[in-house]
């Protein structure tokens, strides 16, 4: 019998140590400041967009959207760090050092659930002027030190790959399967308040082709179109030419890009493809008030305006026959006599504005189902106040 009794009271010391042990063990787990560590991540393969960043630094949009629900900060920073929270209501303490493109900066976060996987975005002080500067694409060391709870996780550095101003992000893929569309960050490229286009204005009124722009206040489409026309001929004698530079150094089966000449690089070069044609041609469309859109197709894009203010019509424009004609090649109208034969400057520029008119109605009509259901690739793209609201021009 005591044999018995002794055997039973050392199966309850044994069941009371594993009770213990248990409990301690759940405790711990439960309310220590447990992390193995931290990595710096993001959503773009280690690619920083400055047009991404200066288009939506004033305003509410959030364009590149994190994909994990459990983040906190602000994902505009688009730099993030990855941990796992220890106890419920961790505070984290995240140091981002100083760089050429960011000032240093310190941010205090609580993570609310216990055991959870946490992107955190800290707050990255841009270097706007750097961001707008930035020609061409340059490395940067990203420096984070972690804190959690008190306790000290170290640091990681990660080398980033600051992307050209003229760089606009097309998309990106999450997960290695989901396509994201950005092709709204044209609209950042779209510069109607430049202050070169006040020059570019008055050539055109010089042409004598209308004598103001009042937009859609007065006349009807045929005022609107005659408007447009004055651009298109300014440009013409502005001797613009077609350059098909349009690729990046950017390598990536993750984030996809488009290169863009900014309004003052298209006007110092008299150079534009069909993507810096259409966004030039549009800046200027907005600028006397008529609203531009900005039409995308597999591999081109070209612009399209409403010629009224309900938009019930609208017209296209192939802006890269801008260059068809040289202008040198005819006499100015004002120089012209009745002795002289041929066609004046105006007359050839008028013709290629309806010849460009056609053609780019036509490029519609054989696109308009994808590019209405917003195919990936192809964009219809109203700059409107809506997106203005949204995106904001990046300027240089």
């Amino acid at each position: 019998m005591m044999i018995i009794q002794r055997v039973r009271h050392g199966w309850r010391l044994i069941m009371l140590v594993a009770i213990l042990l248990i409990g301690g063990g759940l405790y711990w787990f439960n309310y220590s400041s447990f992390s193995p560590g931290f990595e710096i991540t993001d959503d773009l393969g280690g690619n920083i967009f400055p047009s991404a960043i200066l288009s939506v630094a004033t305003t509410d949009e959030q364009v590149i959207v994190p994909d994990d629900s459990m983040y906190v900060g602000n994902p505009k920073s688009l730099i993030a760090v990855h941990l796992r929270s220890g106890k419920a209501n961790s505070r984290v303490r995240i140091e981002v050092a100083e760089s050429k493109f960011f000032s240093r900066s310190v941010s205090e976060f609580v993570l609310n659930d216990a055991r959870t996987g946490y992107y955190i975005y800290p707050d990255i002080i841009w270097n706007y002027d750097a961001l707008k500067n930035n020609v061409q694409a340059e490395p940067v060391s990203v420096v984070v030190s972690v804190e959690i709870n008190g306790k000290e996780l170290g640091q990681q550095v990660r080398t980033f790959s600051v992307r050209s101003i003229n760089e606009c992000l097309l998309g990106y893929v999450s997960h290695a399967k989901k396509y994201h569309d950005t092709g709204i960050f044209f609209a950042a490229y779209v510069n109607e308040d430049h202050p070169m286009i006040d020059q570019v204005l008055r050539e055109a009124l010089n042409t004598r082709i209308v004598n103001r722009f009042p937009g859609y206040q007065v006349g009807g489409p045929a005022a609107v179109e005659k408007q447009v026309y004055a651009l298109w001929n300014v440009l013409q004698k502005r001797k613009f030419r077609y350059s098909s530079v349009s690729n990046t150094s950017l390598s990536s089966n993750v984030v996809f890009s488009q290169r863009v000449r900014t309004f003052e690089d298209a006007l110092n070069s008299s150079q534009i493809n069909c993507v810096d044609g259409s966004v030039l041609f549009a800046s200027l469309l907005r600028a006397i008030n008529i609203t531009p859109v900005l039409i995308r197709t597999r591999g081109h894009m070209f612009v399209g305006y409403y010629t009224d203010s309900h938009k019930k019509g609208i017209s296209y424009l192939e802006t890269t026959m801008i260059g068809d004609v040289d202008m040198d090649d005819f006499f100015p109208d004002e120089q012209l006599d009745s002795t002289m034969v041929g066609k004046s400057q105006n007359q050839m520029s008028l013709i290629t504005f309806e010849k460009s008119k056609e053609y780019a109605l036509k490029k519609y009509q054989q696109n308009e189902e994808n590019i209405r259901s917003g195919k990936q690739g192809y964009m219809f793209l109203e700059i409107s106040k809506a997106v203005r609201r949204n995106i904001q021009p990046i300027g240089k």
